[in-house]
């Protein structure tokens, strides 16, 4: 790859600044040579030819937006000469073949995982305490502060916060300039904690503001949610907290559990504090059942297991404009890796596969599949329209800053995550991964939801590239931070775990850091790495509120 720009597919009209590229720079492209109108700042574009009002813009080979000026060739491209577009697609008959990658070197490898009843295995082994109800989030909480400590596993992090040392140097007196100047992150002199249970990860509080008021919907998505989380191959059982007039009914969740676990055999304790003496026995009954639980937990071990028991969750936020060049193909490549080897791949936010659909359809394997997928696409657009917005304005004001203007350039690079393999199954959000190969999943482009919806759909890891940063992890699946690029890797050192940007400078190519980032994976679900999300406690959940978010 160049080291100051790139046409990314023979088709794209409009050039990528691999670096700042300064005005009256001369570019040669297919033996034309460029002359920058004005200076490009790294990760946006120039355009190619020249456009006139109208003109489709290409990127990825695919549209991705029309121009609303007239731009001369050389010239940049940003939001105030371009608008989102994307081509129709329909279900067609045409199926893309595909050549799998060599997986010889992963054919005998193993992973060292948690192995379930019901043969799933899992990357990790943790209990949960879930509130039916947001009404039941108080006790959640108390029983989170009444037993983490206990148990060896309140959160360790990288740093500790004496914010004790401000409150003595403000009653001494000390002036406001010199307490701003104060030294207050501690670096812990224990990183290590003994656990009561040492087989157990950890115990996982799953609090949210669901489950009544609202749409019954709502609700019941939730207890679809929920009994994804219980039956994840990563969770070795749960405590359930109901109220018991709520909308999210118990006997709902278990029934979501049947469908998804028909030998469901795992320890779940579900209490109902409308039927307890006092909120105290309530709160006493929940710590000894989640004890219990514990005990038995703590039977399971880490054993081999083949990587086809791998279930990868693909996700990006905080995307920037080489996302798409570097993170999200290298991490397509791995994906194509573990389909190849018979494992599940799951690539999730809709609204950031806007543009794309017409390749996603002919990779399905049946023609339901690519139906159920149009349908979901068609629904989730159109509901977006009657709430007054629209996917296009999907891409936030940090993607535009660094490059992503349209929604359509932005799936285009997003869609990456998902390589090249056939797509086995098309889920709605909550709903089971229960085919090998790659699935497509219903949830939206915030990602915290969108990651809540992954774990929930049955991911025992997460992948999560990102160009920008972000802390963002999950109760359950472990999740790796992969960054597009070299800067936010040395900027951001203790959140990002993996780095793609050597595909950036040409030191590397999306296959090797594909096959690395495989290593790195098995890795962390054989519990040798803790990710930087797992370790900072970055336990985002926040269930998905249908037609709310985009």
């Amino acid at each position: 790859m160049p080291k100051d720009y790139v046409q990314i597919d023979p088709r794209d009209n409009i050039i990528v600044a691999l670096t700042d590229l300064k005005q009256g720079t001369s570019a040669i492209v297919n033996n034309d040579q460029i002359i920058l109108q004005e200076a490009v700042k790294g990760k946006h574009k120039f355009a190619l030819i020249d456009f006139e009002i109208g003109d489709d813009i290409y990127m990825y080979g695919t549209l991705i937006g029309k121009a609303t000026t007239p731009i001369g060739k050389g010239e940049t491209i940003t939001t105030e000469n371009i608008v989102h577009a994307s081509v129709n697609y329909q279900v067609e008959e045409e199926r893309i073949s595909w050549n799998p990658p060599d997986v010889t070197a992963w054919n005998s490898k193993t992973f060292n995982g948690y192995h379930r009843n019901n043969g799933e295995v899992g990357t990790a082994n943790y209990w949960l305490v879930i509130p039916m109800v947001f009404c039941e989030n108080r006790n959640v909480e108390v029983l989170k502060s009444a037993l983490l400590r206990s148990l060896g596993y309140q959160t360790i992090t990288d740093f500790a916060v004496d914010t004790d040392m401000l409150v003595r140097e403000y009653q001494k007196g000390v002036p406001i300039e010199d307490l701003l100047q104060s030294q207050i992150i501690k670096t812990p002199d224990e990183v290590i904690q003994n656990r009561t249970f040492p087989n157990v990860d950890g115990v996982k509080f799953l609090t949210h503001d669901g489950g009544c008021g609202g749409f019954r919907l709502d609700s019941e998505t939730l207890c679809s949610l929920l009994a994804g989380y219980i039956t994840n191959s990563n969770v070795a059982g749960a405590t359930i907290l109901s109220l018991g007039c709520q909308n999210a009914e118990v006997g709902y969740m278990k029934e979501e559990i049947k469908k998804r676990d028909p030998k469901f055999a795992k320890p779940l304790y579900i209490l109902e504090q409308q039927k307890s003496k006092s909120e105290r026995q309530f709160i006493e009954d929940a710590v000894k059942k989640t004890f219990l639980g514990l005990i038995e937990a703590n039977k399971t071990k880490r054993e081999p297991a083949p990587l086809s028991k791998l279930v990868l969750g693909l996700e990006c936020g905080g995307s920037d404009g080489f996302s798409g060049i570097s993170a999200n193909p290298a991490l397509g490549h791995t994906s194509d890796l573990i389909v190849a080897l018979g494992g599940t791949t799951i690539l999730s936010e809709f609204p950031e596969l806007n543009g794309v659909e017409q390749e996603l359809i002919n990779r399905c394997l049946t023609r339901q599949e690519a139906v159920k997928f149009t349908h979901l696409m068609d629904t989730y657009s159109a509901r977006t329209v009657a709430l007054g917005s629209a996917f296009a304005n999907n891409p936030s004001p940090g993607n535009i800053k660094d490059g992503l203007i349209t929604d359509a350039m932005k799936s285009a690079g997003a869609a990456k995550k998902g390589g090249t393999s056939p797509i086995t199954d098309v889920l709605d959000y909550s709903e089971k991964a229960t085919k090998k190969g790659l699935n497509l999943l219903c949830t939206p482009g915030n990602d915290v939801e969108s990651t809540t919806g992954l774990a929930g759909s049955g991911c025992n890891i997460i992948a999560f590239t990102t160009g920008l940063g972000t802390p963002t992890g999950n109760p359950v699946a472990p999740v790796i931070k992969i960054s597009s690029n070299n800067t936010l890797n040395e900027r951001m050192k203790d959140i990002i775990d993996f780095n793609t940007g050597s595909i950036i400078t040409g030191e590397d190519t999306i296959e090797n850091k594909g096959e690395e980032l495989l290593d790195y994976i098995v890795k962390v679900a054989s519990g040798e790495i803790q990710t930087a999300a797992v370790r900072l406690g970055q336990d985002d959940f926040i269930p998905w509120k249908r037609g709310i978010s985009l």
